[in-house]
């Protein structure tokens, strides 16, 4: 048997001498960029690499630990709030008017695109830390007032419409630095498995947060769950303050060009893989991603359901996505056939659930779209930023992000006023015809591809 501490010995003798090389004169120009690569190979890890099994590894990273820890918090309050919110635009303030819901979902998300040239290049070129800090504490404010406008009975649906607008504007800020965040947190070569266990924390919290939601809105009132999601922001705020500064790896920073977006257009437009990316992703975003319209409808309009039953649904869609992080999580790195088999599960089950006889049927197909969206969406992510140059990353990422969502003005629309005029079976089907459409794509590049897309 091996000695225990002998073994410590060893460890804190290399930690010692790793520190004393970190040290040494010319690495201070490391962390300005010139010497980057340096510093990042010879910087300390926060626990040895043996201290967490392979799947896990990203979490030896004492801020990603931190990062995680607070972001669970804080996505508990997020489902929280879009429960409530769905729930308040369609049974309170309308009658069940899925229209309406699709308008606050093209609100919400309308700054992903429109704020598009400016939200990538603040990626690339601002201190990613506190310009999150900034973004995390102004969706919490609003959060907080829309908490008490409803509490206090005066909320209206032009307010929920004005909120949605400003709280996706922070978010459209947010998104794009905090993807490419988490680069600077672990490094590119544990970025996949941090992309895949930041999605296992987010869809944890999408099992956690709906179903208290429920509770919350059959209990004390709608208005508790955007309170307690204000709050949950300061999870995030206070895990950020004690991040080890040291230990990060700051990317290259972009330098202030007038053509920064369209730069990063040219940049992912030149490669095919990349471009086929950017179409499957719009294809599924603009006319798959809408699943508040999808579950709320069926929830109310075929299965009866209330608040409780409607939150449950969400719950149990979030046990596919789970499932699909954690798969995601043990997996080396994604690939476009990935993508494919993603894109055509999911159509496979939004066509489950179009057809779907009862209650727990649908919910069952429920569990194969949110494994197959995360499957998805999880391997655009790992692809795209593996596959950029770190200098281009936000803006790249934000252009994902922005086409990605940024459809959904466009869709949301269309799919709420299908399942008002057709039945939300119907606005199923349409998610079901996006998803194949997306495999068709990643079928015909990975039949004409002459070369694998360069890492």
């Amino acid at each position: 048997m091996k000695n225990p501490v002998s073994g410590t010995l060893r460890f804190l003798t290399k930690t010692r001498k790793t520190v004393a090389v970190s040290s040494a004169p010319g690495l201070a120009d490391a962390h300005n960029g010139t010497g980057h690569l340096c510093a990042r190979e010879q910087r300390v890890p926060s626990l040895p690499r043996g201290a967490y099994p392979r799947p896990l590894r990203s979490f030896r990273t004492f801020n990603f630990r931190l990062w995680t820890a607070g972001g669970l918090a804080s996505n508990v309050g997020t489902w929280m709030q879009r429960i409530a919110q769905d729930w308040l635009v369609l049974t309170q303030l309308t009658r069940h008017d899925a229209s309406a819901l699709g308008i606050v979902m093209s609100l919400q998300f309308a700054p992903q695109l429109l704020f598009l040239p400016w939200t990538g290049a603040a990626a690339d070129r601002l201190n990613q830390r506190k310009l999150l800090m900034v973004t995390q504490a102004t969706m919490g404010v609003l959060a907080f007032i829309l908490g008490v406008l409803t509490i206090a009975g005066v909320i209206q649906l032009w307010h929920v419409y004005v909120f949605a607008f400003l709280s996706g504007s922070a978010a459209a800020l947010d998104a794009p630095v905090r993807q490419t965040f988490v680069a600077e947190m672990v490094g590119d070569e544990d970025l996949p498995n941090a992309v895949a266990l930041n999605s296992t924390s987010f869809n944890a919290a999408r099992m956690i947060g709906p179903a208290v939601a429920g509770l919350l809105i059959a209990k004390v009132g709608i208005g508790w769950a955007f309170l307690l999601n204000g709050l949950s922001f300061a999870a995030v705020l206070i895990s950020m303050s004690f991040f080890r500064l040291s230990e990060l790896h700051p990317s290259a920073r972009a330098h202030r060009t007038t053509s920064g977006f369209l730069e990063g257009f040219r940049y992912v437009w030149g490669k095919p893989d990349l471009r086929a990316i950017l179409i499957m992703l719009f294809l599924i975003g603009t006319f798959g991603l809408n699943f508040p319209i999808f579950i709320s409808t069926m929830a109310v309009n075929v299965f009866h359901s209330d608040a409780r039953g409607f939150g449950l649904l969400s719950s149990i869609m979030a046990v596919g996505t789970l499932s699909g992080a954690l798969f995601a999580a043990g997996r080396e790195r994604p690939s476009l056939t990935s993508l494919l088999v993603g894109a055509g599960v999911f159509g496979l089950g939004c066509t489950l659930a179009a057809v779907a006889p009862g209650y727990w049927w649908f919910a069952t197909a429920l569990i194969v779209i949110g494994a197959a969206a995360l499957t998805f969406t999880n391997g655009t992510n790992s692809i795209m930023q593996l596959s950029t140059e770190p200098a281009m990353r936000g803006r790249v990422m934000a252009l994902r992000i922005g086409i990605a969502l940024g459809g959904t003005p466009i869709g949301a629309p269309i799919v709420g006023w299908v399942a008002n005029q057709f039945g939300p079976r119907w606005a199923l089907g349409i998610g079901a015809a996006a998803g194949f459409a997306a495999a068709l794509v990643a079928v015909f590049v990975l039949s004409n591809r002459k070369e694998p897309l360069p890492a």
